[in-house]
């Protein structure tokens, strides 16, 4: 009988060895899970962190082109306002300069009150950055002149204005009004 004693003892040592193994299997285990979940917490608030970071940086980005664009368009409406209300008064512009221009034998009191009328005009259209172009001598360009007629000339260039019939007029980039020549040796 002390053989079953002994195997018994062998036996329950064996089970409660495996006891033991099998409760530390299991608390190692739960150590390790916490650390993979948290290293999926982490993965993920990364991932969320990464996610929020790019929403903002579009948010900027779209809010940088609202802003840009707005101030072009604002740029643009004055741009145009200020050419419609400038064109009503280039017929005004144009008669003063041809009453310029036929008065020869004219008082030169009259001759100095539309003087003094063409400089304020002038310092009026320069006071909203509106240019005028089109002089005799500039080089021919169809993209801001417009040819209506042509003739041949020894003492004028290529493609070179011969005479102004009238006067150009342009804000920024913007033709408010072609010019109206005469282009002197053109193809």
């Amino acid at each position: 009988m002390p053989k079953k004693k002994s195997e018994n003892t062998e036996e329950t040592i064996v089970k409660e060895e495996q006891t033991a193994e099998a409760e530390t299997q299991p608390a190692e285990k739960a150590e390790e899970e916490p650390k993979d979940d948290s290293a999926e917490k982490i993965k993920a608030l990364e991932d969320e962190l990464a996610s929020q970071k790019d929403k903002y940086m579009r948010l900027a980005a779209e809010y940088d082109n609202y802003r840009k664009r707005t101030s072009n368009e604002k740029l643009t409406i004055y741009d145009d306002a200020t050419a419609k209300a400038v064109t009503e008064l280039l017929p005004v512009a144009d008669s003063i300069r041809m009453a310029l221009e036929n008065l020869s034998g004219a008082d030169p009191e009259i001759v100095k009150g539309i003087e003094l009328v063409s400089n304020q005009l002038a310092k009026s259209f320069e006071k909203l950055k509106i240019e005028s172009y089109g002089k005799t001598g500039d080089e021919f360009d169809p993209n801001i002149h417009n040819a209506i007629s042509k003739i041949d000339s020894e003492e004028l260039g290529k493609n070179t204005i011969a005479q102004v019939f009238q006067t150009g007029y342009k804000i920024g980039d913007k033709i408010i009004r072609h010019a109206m020549v005469q282009v002197a040796n053109c193809d």
